[in-house]
């Protein structure tokens, strides 16, 4: 293999890419020789450029940039990071000041970038987050017009999130651009898997997925948390937990303690967190309903019954 990819065997990198489309909820709908075809693509020859990546952020507290950089070594997205170019990143670049500007300005005058959006805009004034002397609304209106596709990492930039009830008033992206394809991954933080899955959907195909009313893509967000919940048995069942400390009800329903996992779309009870591991129903707190529009401000007080 070429050494953009490391060195290694070619059925090596066809199982990481196996890996990586079914670990993306992609192997139902191509399977790993176009991932493949895809990666080398980015790699090799004149196609060899990397797709680029400009990553702002605005009002938000960097979760989705943890969640990025919190991903386990060796993994299938080891070899995706390497095949894609983050032009701009203000938390991990290792540039500052004029020359981190100046990569930002370069890139969006090359154009044909993926544009990443952590955090909500401000709605309230121009007191609010101001990167650089501009302020983040004038930032993204000027990332978003040469973008090819804007993904909305986490709550904040797809709907407001915690942002909508604080000071600044923060508000989505889609207030703000209305002549670019949006992608909303809207859980709180964004999921990795969500995040390349859909970049890698990008790069195979040159299209967005299928969205729903809410521009999530629907092979993430088609069913309701509830639907896969390990504790539907027990909501089934009408047993709900009612007491904390009572360990015979330590596997109940969680509804009663405010749970909004019936009305919450995401995958997470198939997908999980932390590698596959967990995810808050699990863990034994109640969803909170991160994926969806109305969070946070409409979902208080959290541990109360719908």
């Amino acid at each position: 293999m070429n050494n953009a990819f490391n060195d290694i065997s070619r059925r090596d990198f066809m199982k990481l890419c196996s890996a990586a489309a079914a670990a993306a909820g992609l192997s139902g709908m191509f399977g790993a020789e176009k991932i493949a075809e895809a990666m080398e693509a980015a790699a090799i020859g004149a196609a060899a450029k990397k797709p680029p990546v400009i990553w702002l952020e605005g009002l938000s507290c960097t979760g989705c940039t943890h969640s990025l950089i919190s991903m386990e070594d060796p993994t299938p997205w080891s070899l995706i990071l390497d095949k894609i170019s983050v032009r701009y990143h203000e938390t991990i670049m290792a540039a500052a000041g004029y020359v981190a500007e100046k990569s930002k300005e370069d890139a969006i005058k090359e154009g044909g970038y993926i544009l990443v959006v952590e955090g909500a805009i401000p709605g309230a004034d121009d007191r609010y987050c101001s990167v650089g002397g501009k302020h983040f609304k004038d930032i993204v209106k000027e990332a978003a017009q040469n973008a090819e596709a804007i993904i909305c990492a986490g709550n904040c930039s797809a709907f407001g999130g915690l942002p909508v009830s604080m000071p600044a008033k923060g508000l989505p992206v889609s207030d703000f651009v209305k002549d670019k394809p949006i992608i909303n991954l809207s859980t709180c933080p964004v999921h990795m898997d969500h995040l390349y899955g859909t970049i890698m959907y990008y790069l195979v195909t040159k299209k967005v997925p299928e969205l729903d009313k809410h521009n999530r893509p629907l092979m993430y967000f088609g069913a309701y948390i509830h639907d896969n919940c390990r504790r539907r048995a027990h909501f089934d069942a009408g047993e709900f937990l009612t007491d904390w400390n009572n360990l015979d009800q330590k596997e109940w329903c969680l509804f009663e303690k405010g749970c909004k996992g019936t009305e919450t779309y995401s995958d997470c009870p198939i997908r999980r967190w932390n590698n596959g591991i967990s995810f808050c129903i699990d863990a034994g707190a109640p969803c909170q309903g991160c994926a969806e529009p109305n969070f946070y401000e409409q979902h208080t007080p959290l541990y109360k019954s719908l």
